[in-house]
């Protein structure tokens, strides 16, 4: 029995984590003043940045399912005989309802995973998968092992403000917070793959080190059984800061901490716009499931 594993282009996974690894990704879709673009293709991170800069009208969709239909019929021509496809939280897209609908055109069997969450929180949880299936595991298994890795991770995040999200719609619980005094930064969460607001700061500098503070705590704090943990450092056109922050997690993280910066990509950024800083920290909670290689040199 041979799986593979698809996905969408908000995992963000990175291309050297998926050499010799059976996964494709789907793009989904940016509209950039009227003209569309698929994600990770034809459009990247700097220009959604600044478009968002000079209030270019910036939307996003998701894929239709033909392209999921032709991700499933490819895997299954490259031999495999069952596919688990893994995609943003169903509380932010509509993609997983393109997935399920392609589903029944497959020429094999598909389980979608609503990951419940997005980038490398889900990307990480994807390499897991695609790494047990590899070594044989069934879809069933490598299905449950994108479940457990999803729902042990943590994914905290600074927006310098609100109003992307509130015009992409994906607010969330956070809209609370909308109204709030000019001066307040706000620290966001995924929970039950909703952003929520986690707390209130007075400066961009203290919003840093409050994520930093959080990513450590949730590095620390692993489920019983988990064999280390992985931790990305993602920003939209906020390079210098995502690098400072990821240097920091390095040097106080334990060892089997494996640290990266990568970089949202389109869709994600138009939603919450340049300046943003986020950390998903995902433990190894199923064996077999050290994701970064082993030429590592994030320490």
């Amino acid at each position: 029995m041979s799986t593979a594993l698809v996905t969408d282009s908000t995992a963000y996974l990175p291309a050297d984590l998926l050499e010799g690894l059976d996964v494709r990704v789907v793009p989904l879709h940016v509209v950039l003043g009227g003209t569309e673009h698929s994600e990770g293709v034809d459009i990247d991170a700097a220009e959604v940045a600044a478009a968002l800069r000079r209030f270019t009208p910036v939307s996003t969709s998701r894929p239709a399912p033909a392209a999921f239909v032709e991700a499933y019929r490819a895997a299954a021509d490259g031999g495999a005989d069952a596919v688990v496809s893994v995609h943003i939280s169903g509380e932010m897209s509509s993609t997983i309802g393109g997935a399920e609908l392609a589903a029944g055109e497959s020429p094999v069997p598909v389980t979608v995973v609503d990951s419940r969450a997005l980038g490398m929180a889900m990307g990480y949880a994807v390499l897991t998968g695609a790494r047990l299936a590899a070594g044989g595991a069934s879809a069933a298994e490598v299905a449950d092992a994108v479940h457990a890795t999803c729902a042990a991770a943590t994914v905290v995040f600074y927006v310098d403000t609100l109003e992307y999200l509130r015009r992409g719609g994906r607010i969330g619980k956070a809209g609370a917070l909308l109204g709030s005094a000019l001066s307040i930064k706000p620290i966001l969460g995924l929970r039950g793959g909703q952003i929520v607001p986690l707390e209130r700061v007075r400066t961009s500098a203290r919003a840093i080190a409050r994520l930093e503070e959080l990513s450590v705590e949730a590095a620390t704090r692993l489920p019983p059984g988990a064999s280390g943990v992985d931790v990305a450092v993602h920003h939209l056109d906020s390079p210098e800061r995502a690098e400072r922050l990821a240097e920091r997690l390095r040097s106080r993280l334990q060892e089997d901490a494996v640290v990266r910066v990568v970089e949202l990509g389109a869709v994600v950024g138009a939603h919450v716009g340049p300046g943003t800083l986020a950390v998903a920290v995902v433990p190894r909670v199923v064996a077999g499931a050290r994701t970064a290689g082993e030429s590592d040199v994030a320490h």
